[in-house]
Formats: structure tokens, C-alpha cells, sequence
């Protein structure tokens, strides 16, 4: 360092390499001119001679379009280039002097601040494949005039839980011209590209809105929005519209004809599903009516004789309203009895699949026929369980069934004791018989003071006497008593008849 002035400099080497003195920044102007003429290069080796001001580069002196106009080709005239708001605006100067709008941001902000308008819409895209109509609510932000999209899902709607379809922000309503040729997709929406912005008398019920290309009808709105635009621009009509879905018109499920295999209710089933289920069966009524069957002796109604002779056995299961058919085997008849209709349920006649009706105990009377899938019977008798069981439920039963059971049951019981009374009479008279021969065999037929003393102890006059009666009597008269004709007498009348003897 060297001192000079009061100020240090840095001292500049005087010896370069070889001890041989070094010029610093003294050439000459000869040397100056020649390294101005040198091209400089990026690469290793001399300098290259620099072209001549006046040199002009093949590339330019043969241009394409003077090459093609030489050749007589005619070119299109140049376009200019697309505008770009940027460009545009750095060729700006940076400051600019704008007169600021009338319109206060602020005011409008501390005035409407947490205040926005509800609006309902729907947006249907059925017009498109797997479109479908769904609701939207539109959100007008009066603070800052933006607009916010919001989705409204519903329980199991098998969409993502994304509610927001469009973000707050200004909508424009009309572009200017120049966004025919404007790159929306690269560049965003400024002022100088929108000609009008959605404000608030855009939105009103009833009425279709374009957001951002996609068509809204907005149906309804919330109460603080109607209360807006009645004070605001005086509009009260609010009426809201309906747009439910029609219900579709219900197609009538054609039933096909029964075929006649399985239960008819068993095999509706398949026409119901894919994968039918069970008919859902009573059992409170299985279970009270469990074991409970009803039956009768039915005969084949048939031009035939042979067929009109054989005879059946109906039963009628109370817990399933079925009906099963028993023929008895009989022997040298030719025929082998055995089941003849198994457990099902009969329809009668004229029923149709649409309404089936199947026979009831209350069908089944004395005498009624019986139409069992073409063969025809005729109810002959029934069991006395039958008419025990309508007698105790004769509230759930017909009064002419019971009637019919009553009168079948009554005439039977008086032919049978008409049988046993005349079985009986004959059996007395053999009876008397015995007992005058045992007397007339000891000479006690003709005492008359015996006869006197049975007709004082027989005060009622019956022809019968207690058993000790009878015996102190026989004992009195030293009467020989023979232990099987006694008790014979009282099977035959429940008490010891004394007037067998003298009648």
C-alpha cells in the first residue's frame, strides 16, 4: 500500500513474468482498434475478424416471404398480436392518476356485513346421460356483492361430501368483445374483460340464473330475503314453485295364470322377488288350534255305481285350513284304499288366483257337497267331536251349519235308543221268565201275604225296591236268593225289581 495525500492506494506490479516490465492499461490506440475489430468467442483459439457494419446475414437477406413472393406466391397480410392484459399493463407507466368512483366500498361493507340472501334452486341436468335434478342454495353476499354455490345433500345420495360447487366470488354477467379471443382457461377475470357483474336485481323467484355456464331456476327463498326485496325495490311477490317429481304412473303388475304346482301363495312368491320367500303363516292360530281336526264321512258323487259306493273320510285341520282325503280299504272291493288327496288347501268353485277362497269349516254341513279339484263328494256324516267343537265356538259358526249337525246328531241318537229299547224289552221278558221259574220251583209263587208285604214296602207304586229292602224282605220269607240272577236284574234297571216275580 502506498501513502498519498493522506489516502492509501494499492501499489501496481512493475515486473511481469520473465523480469521484463509490465505495461498496465497503456496501449496504444493501434491496439485499442484492433481488439475492437476481434469477435469475441466462447470458445478456446484466436480471436475471430469482427463482419463489417454494412454485412447482412444470408438468413435475412433471403426471407422466406420475399423467397415466396419471388416465386409468385401471394401471403396472407401480418396479425397482430392477441392482447394481453399484462403486457398491456407493464407498458403502463407505474403510476396512474384514475379518478376514484362515487361508489363507497366501505360504507357498503360496515352496512351490510353478515348480511346474505337464501336463495332455493335447482339445477337439472336430465337432459344429459345419468343426469339427474338436483337442489342447490345460492348465496348473494351484499358486503361485497359475491356469490357462493352450495351443494344440499341428502341421506344416502351416494355423492361425496363436497358442499361447496362454487367458491365466493364476484360472477360476470357479459364480457366485452375481446373475450371471443380471450385465453379464459390460462388468464383469470379482470375488470377490463367483464362488462357487467351479477348484483342483486339478477336474482328473483320463479326465474332461470346462468352461473358460470350453468343454468339454475330458483324456486324459493329464505324470509330475511324476502324482506329485503319488499324493502328495497318494493317486490312482494314470493310465491314459491313447485318443482317435486311427479310420481311416476304406477305400471300394473300383471300376475301370470296359476299352473297349478304348489300352493297357490307359495308360488305367488316368485312373481314378488328374485329370491322368494316363505308365505308368513298364522301361528297363534296353529298354535291354539294345534292337533284340532274335523271330521266327516263323505261319499263320490259319480255316474257310476261302483264309484257312488265308496266311501271317504274328509278331515279338515283346524290350525292350517288344510284339507286331506282318507279312503278305508275295503276287502273284495277291487279298490286300494289308502290317501287319496294329501294336506292342502281347496278352492272353491268360481274362485280365481287374483281373490282365492278356500272352503271353511262352515261350509261343511250335512249333506253339502264338496268340490275337490274336479271330483265332486257328498258330506254324509261327521264325527261327534264336530258338533261338540261348533257348539263351543257356535259364535264363529253359521246357525244353519250347526242346525244341520244338531238335526244329523239327533235323529241318530233316536234310532239308537229305539234299538235299545227294543234289545231291552226282550231281554226283560227272558228275565221274568228266570225269576218265575226259581219261585214257581220253591212254592213261593202263590203266597199272597208275601205279595202283600213287597206292595207295603213299595210305597210309590215303581215295581222297584232298594237293595236292602229287597234282601231283609227275602230273608223274612227265607226267599233263596241267587247272586247272578240279582245282580242281572239291577243291569237291567239300576234298582231290584220285585214285580218281575207276581207280574
Amino acid at each position: 500500500m502506498v501513502e498519498l495525500n493522506g489516502f492509501a492506494y494499492s501499489r501496481l506490479p512493475t515486473v511481469g513474468i520473465g523480469r521484463e516490465r509490465l505495461y498496465v492499461n497503456q496501449l496504444s490506440q493501434a491496439e485499442l482498434d484492433e481488439l475492437s475489430n476481434k469477435r469475441p468467442t466462447l470458445t478456446y483459439g484466436q480471436a475471430k475478424q469482427a463482419p463489417p457494419s454494412d454485412f447482412i446475414p444470408a438468413h435475412v437477406a433471403f426471407d422466406k416471404k420475399v423467397f415466396l413472393e419471388s416465386q409468385g406466391i401471394e401471403l396472407n397480410p401480418p396479425e397482430k398480436m392477441i392482447f394481453d392484459p399484462y403486457t398491456e399493463l407493464r407498458k403502463m407507466p407505474m403510476r396512474m392518476y384514475v379518478t376514484p368512483s362515487s361508489f363507497d366500498q366501505l360504507k357498503q361493507f360496515l352496512t351490510f356485513d353478515r348480511q346474505v340472501l337464501r336463495f332455493y334452486a335447482m339445477w337439472d341436468d336430465t337432459e344429459n346421460m345419468f343426469g339427474e335434478n338436483r337442489p342447490f342454495l345460492i348465496h348473494y353476499y351484499l358486503a361485497d356483492d359475491t356469490v357462493e354455490v352450495r351443494e344440499l345433500h341428502e341421506r344416502n345420495d351416494g355423492r361425496d361430501p363436497f358442499p361447496v360447487l362454487i367458491r365466493r366470488q364476484r360472477l360476470p354477467k357479459s364480457f366485452v368483445d375481446k373475450m371471443k379471443t380471450f385465453p379464459r382457461c390460462v388468464l383469470e377475470i379482470s375488470n377490463q374483460e367483464v362488462l357487467e357483474w351479477y348484483t342483486v336485481k339478477d336474482f328473483a323467484v320463479g326465474k332461470p340464473i346462468t352461473l358460470l355456464g350453468r343454468s339454475f331456476f330458483i324456486y324459493d327463498c329464505d324470509e330475511f330475503t324476502r324482506q329485503f326485496y319488499h324493502e328495497k325495490f318494493g317486490i312482494t311477490d314470493f310465491q314459491p314453485v313447485d318443482v317435486k317429481k311427479k310420481a311416476p304412473e304406477e305400471v300394473p303388475q300383471i300376475i301370470p295364470p296359476y299352473n297349478g304346482y304348489g300352493f297357490l301363495e307359495d308360488s305367488l312368491q316368485n312373481c314378488f322377488s328374485l329370491l322368494p320367500q316363505p308365505p308368513r303363516k298364522n301361528f297363534i292360530k296353529m298354535l291354539e288350534n294345534d292337533h284340532k281336526v274335523l271330521r266327516y264321512q263323505v261319499a263320490l258323487e259319480s255316474p257310476n255305481p261302483e264309484e257312488r259306493k265308496r266311501r271317504f273320510i274328509l278331515s279338515y285341520f283346524l290350525s292350517t285350513d288344510m284339507i286331506s282325503i282318507y279312503e278305508p280299504p275295503v276287502r273284495n272291493s277291487g279298490i286300494i284304499g289308502g290317501k287319496y288327496l294329501g294336506k292342502t288347501k281347496v278352492p272353491k268353485p268360481g274362485s280365481t288366483t287374483d281373490n282365492p277362497v278356500y272352503y271353511e269349516p262352515a261350509d261343511l254341513t250335512i249333506g253339502a257337497t264338496v268340490e275337490v279339484f274336479g271330483h265332486r263328494f257328498i258330506i254324509s256324516d261327521a264325527d261327534e267331536y264336530v258338533l261338540n267343537y261348533m257348539e263351543s265356538n257356535a259364535e264363529s259358526f253359521p246357525a244353519t251349519t250347526l242346525q244341520s249337525l244338531r238335526d244329523h246328531f239327533a235323529s241318530r241318537r233316536t234310532a239308537e235308543q229305539a234299538s235299545a229299547a227294543g234289545t231291552g224289552r226282550q231281554e226283560l221278558e227272558e228275565l221274568v221268565k228266570q225269576v218265575q221259574e226259581q219261585l214257581k220251583h220253591h212254592n213261593y209263587l202263590s203266597n199272597s201275604s208275601m205279595r202283600e208285604a213287597f206292595l207295603h214296602h213299595d210305597k210309590d207304586g215303581s215295581g222297584f225296591l232298594d237293595k236292602a229292602e229287597f234282601f231283609a224282605l227275602c230273608n223274612r220269607f227265607n226267599l233263596p236268593v241267587s247272586d247272578a240272577l240279582v245282580n242281572k236284574v239291577r243291569r237291567q234297571r239300576g234298582q231290584l225289581v220285585w214285580s218281575l216275580a207276581f207280574s
